[in-house]
């Protein structure tokens, strides 16, 4: 009987040729207590492949030995045949043909049958590169562990099938099985779809290292009584899954060291199946049992000092990086640039692909997200296996659009005036594709149309100057305003993981940008008179004719109201901010952490006090001026409790001291260089037509690490809850992921804007605001804001508030606030992502403690016009 068999390819160097041979294991099998043999026995093959719907024989599989199977014993029967020009196996074209494997008697009667799936392509090393069927290929991957949203590590066909089209939808060619074999019908659907694999051994022993040194002799590995465990875990890994063309790379396991036991595994692997390659970090990922430098969360300039370093003939493949745990995946556009433009970087595997959550109830009597320690689980790793590219259920996190920007197949350049256009698959031309442009002006979509191409081979670059495209026309008059052109590639045809029309890549490039047209008022001839009253605590300034009314309070210079029409478009603020709820990343690295930083300077709790007397002044009929000058500094009361560091959470963000209380930075206690302290000067300048422009300086001081955010929070009222912005989007984006987020003009609802990671933290900004308009849906009323000195401004905008999403520990204990929470930031700081447990942002997005200056403008809004998103344009601002 056919008790094995092992398919292997091997292709000409003009690939006009392909050579199937099948290695075939015949036994002799037991029917009823006797045992059957086949003195006569035959082994045949036949390669078939499908063409118009039609399987039709494409190669007939023979041997030339004549040597019988006969009692009692083992055979092996290797047969072979040929394919004129084969149609070679890729992630970009996975074809497939079909083996039939025959065992015919003495008479010529079938006995036995076995078939499989085969896919034609080669493997090899070159200098610093992975080749897969002579080209040098990048992996854009991630890792993947089995996990099912109610079954947990139980698979089923629907959920594989869901994770390959959502890879294969955002760009995705790779996954490694993290860390362990997976159900053999997870190979057989990326067959068939195409996706590169890692095949993992089950051999991790991270957990039970007897020391740190992971090259010590104390590790399992270096243990004997460990060695015939090791090896079949791999042994059985290769021989079940040896025939699936997806598999590229064997890895000998994760995170178990490196010793002798991995050199006799990847010995065994090297000689039973020499048409792969080997994959194993452990060691320093660059032992001589791994055939690619693998590490995992090596920064982006460690890669680049591997790949120049010309003693090393390997390429670099991350097997680990980007760690996507919450809102993170920041700097990854940084690991790419670096990717795209070295040879010997061929690319990586992000960690990981779905968040690790099980559908539980609770309390409520409703389903949420669960995660360690939920299940009165001790010990636990809390919402350390929430760590995805998508939520448990698949859908999928705002990174992912960043994934599929950083992954796209079609390259897009502006450079200066001349736009490139590459298409870096390696395998498939551009024939399929349909190019399209679109252009805007201040967000407004001005004309569009299809990009005539040529047809590009695999690798090919095409170039155009910007002022010749079909879009020039529309470039004239564009002085003063921001114009910007995006360029769109679709599939044509639909394909087994999409349908036709689907965007495989999208770049959009500024051509020029209106934030340098200063938004001026108008002359204070033109405006409405403005009416000065001060009582008690309160200084009213209200239009003439009472359309609007801001009311500030006296004593700390905030405005406590602003009302249009009697209709309140403001509760509270603007005030200064620059806490945000730590994300996990924030959280990573203990004591060295950015939020025990934070928790230590006292950010997270702050008390406002005045450093002088709030000052208003009439400038004219028309013109109203204000200004409060604030000493903000740590809440002593609140930082010596406890907080989310190591047990429950802050209490506050912003707490008023004695209002009455005037302090100057001389009279507060400590050494001047020693007290943290924000000093901050807000201008306020308000005109007849209900437009209030405002100059923020901040000045920090004593020792600070570096700050969350600098800028202002504002609460509007809840029926202010339809927000309409100019800025990137629609997606949730800041300052070190945004590549993907084109600028434009959207709209949500604040609802919306939310972004429920399974364990709360700073979620839902958008980057490069240059305005946002809250309105109200049932009236026609509602509040702009606007960058008033050409700096956009990075938008947040929430029914909680930073203190709720820094206590809660799981979506369900977020309960909605009256009024909405608004953040305007000068600067942000970035979310990092190269790992989780390391306080990693890179420098460039860090937001260091040094003085700020910034201007922002607010502005009623009532007339339906300007309600409407037509009117955009810097005028009516």
């Amino acid at each position: 009987m056919i008790a094995d068999y092992f398919v292997k390819t091997n292709i000409s160097d003009d690939f006009t040729v392909a050579t199937i041979e099948a290695e075939v294991l015949l036994e002799t099998s037991y029917k009823a207590g006797h045992q059957m043999s086949f003195p006569k026995a035959s082994v045949e093959g036949f390669l078939f492949e499908s063409k118009d719907g039609v399987m039709v024989e494409a190669s007939k599989l023979s041997s030339n030995d004549d040597t019988h199977l006969t009692m009692g014993s083992h055979m092996r029967k290797i047969i072979q045949g040929k394919i004129c020009r084969p149609r070679l196996w890729s992630a970009e074209q996975p074809n497939l043909y079909t083996l039939v494997i025959l065992l015919r008697d003495e008479s010529d009667k079938n006995v036995d049958v076995e078939a499989c799936q085969v896919g034609v392509r080669t493997l090899c090393l070159g200098f610093k590169e992975l080749q897969l069927n002579k080209k040098s290929i990048l992996i854009t991957g991630v890792n993947r562990h089995e996990h099912h949203p109610r079954l947990g590590k139980t698979n089923i066909e629907a959920c594989m099938i869901k994770d390959i089209i959502l890879m294969k939808n955002n760009n995705i060619n790779a996954v490694r099985n993290s860390h362990y074999p997976q159900h053999p019908r997870w190979y057989e659907l990326c067959n068939l779809f195409g996706l590169y694999v890692i095949d993992e051994a089950n051999v991790e022993t991270h957990g039970c290292d007897p020391t740190s040194n992971p090259n010590s002799k104390e590790q399992l590995t270096w243990d004997t009584s460990w060695s015939s465990s090791m090896l079949e875990r791999a042994i059985n890994m290769v021989e079940r899954d040896k025939n699936h063309a997806c598999i590229i790379i064997w890895s000998l396991g994760n995170e178990a060291g490196y010793g002798p036991n991995h050199s006799a595994m990847s010995g065994w692997i090297r000689q039973r199946d020499s048409t792969r390659l080997l994959h194993y970090e452990g060691g320093g990922s660059r032992t001589s049992s791994t055939d690619i430098v693998c590490p995992m969360y090596m920064r982006v300039w460690d890669i680049l000092s591997i790949a120049q370093d010309q003693t090393e003939r390997r390429p670099l493949i991350l097997c680990e990086y980007s760690h996507s745990m919450g809102n993170s995946n920041g700097n990854i556009h940084e690991y790419w640039e670096a990717i795209d433009e070295t040879h010997g970087l061929q690319g990586g595997f992000i960690w990981d692909w779905v968040d690790q959550g099980l559908l539980r109830q609770g309390s409520d009597e409703k389903v949420h997200w669960a995660y360690g320690g939920d299940f009165g689980d001790s010990p636990n790793d809390l919402n350390f296996c929430i760590n995805g590219l998508v939520w448990p259920d698949r859908s999928p996190h705002p990174a992912l659009h960043e994934v599929k920007f950083l992954y796209q197949p079609v390259k897009i350049h502006l450079l200066q005036d001349v736009i490139e256009i590459q298409n870096r698959n390696f395998f498939i031309t551009t024939e399929g594709l349909d190019f399209h442009w679109q252009l805007h002006k201040d967000g407004i979509l001005v004309g569009y149309g299809e990009l005539l191409m040529p047809k590009l081979q695999p690798g090919e670059k095409h170039f155009f100057n910007i002022q010749g495209g079909p879009w020039s026309i529309l470039l004239e008059h564009a002085d003063g305003i921001t114009v910007g052109l995006t360029i769109i590639v679709k599939l044509r045809t639909s394909t087994s993981w999409c349908e036709a029309n689907h965007v495989i890549a999208s770049s959009q490039f500024i051509i020029s940008d209106g934030l340098s047209k200063e938004v001026k008022a108008k002359d204070g001839t033109e405006l409405p008179h403005v009416l000065l009253e001060e009582c008690n605590e309160i200084v009213r300034i209200e239009a003439a004719n009472h359309e609007w009314t801001v009311e500030f309070n006296k004593n700390d210079g905030i405005i406590k109201s602003w009302k249009v029409n009697n209709v309140v478009i403001l509760d509270d603020g603007p005030k200064p901010c620059f806490y945000r709820a730590p994300t996990d990343n924030d959280r990573g690295g203990g004591n060295t952490s950015y939020a025990f930083l934070w928790h230590q300077a006292g950010l997270e709790s702050l008390t406002m006090l005045n450093a002088a007397e709030f000052q208003v002044q009439r400038i004219s009929d028309s013109v109203i001026q204000a200004t409060t000058c604030l000493l903000i500094q740590p809440n002593i009361a609140s930082n010596l409790g406890t907080s989310n560091m190591g047990g429950e959470r802050a209490e506050a963000n912003m707490l008023v001291d004695d209002p009455h209380k005037t302090v100057s930075p001389e009279t507060t206690p400590g050494k001047e260089n020693e007290q943290i302290c924000f000093l901050v000067c807000m201008k306020y300048k308000i005109q007849g037509d209900g437009r209030m422009m405002i100059d923020v300086e901040v000045n920090p001081q004593g020792q600070l690490p570096p700050l969350p955010r600098v800028g202002v929070v504002l609460a509007v009222p809840n029926e202010l809850n339809h927000v309409i912005w100019y800025g990137r989007g629609p997606f949730e984006c800041y300052p070190d992921r945004k590549t993907a987020a084109h600028i434009g003009l959207y709209e949500a609802h604040v609802a919306d804007l939310h972004v429920p990671y399974i364990f709360p933290g700073e979620c839902g900004g958008r980057a490069d605001v240059r305005w946002a308009l809250f309105k109200s849906i049932s009236r026609n009323v509602g509040l702009l804001a606007s960058t008033n000195d050409g700096c956009p401004v990075q938008m947040n905008a929430s029914y909680y508030t930073t203190v709720d999403l820094d206590r809660a520990t799981h979506q369900e204990e977020l309960q909605y606030r009256d009024s909405i929470q608004v953040h305007f930031d000068h600067r942000h700081m970035g979310l990092g992502g190269d790992d989780s447990w390391s306080p990693c942002v890179h420098e460039k997005y860090l937001v260091y403690p040094i003085p700020y200056k910034f201007s922002l403008s607010f502005c009623p809004v009532t007339s339906e016009s300007m309600l409407s998103m037509k009117g955009t344009h810097p005028d009516w601002l």
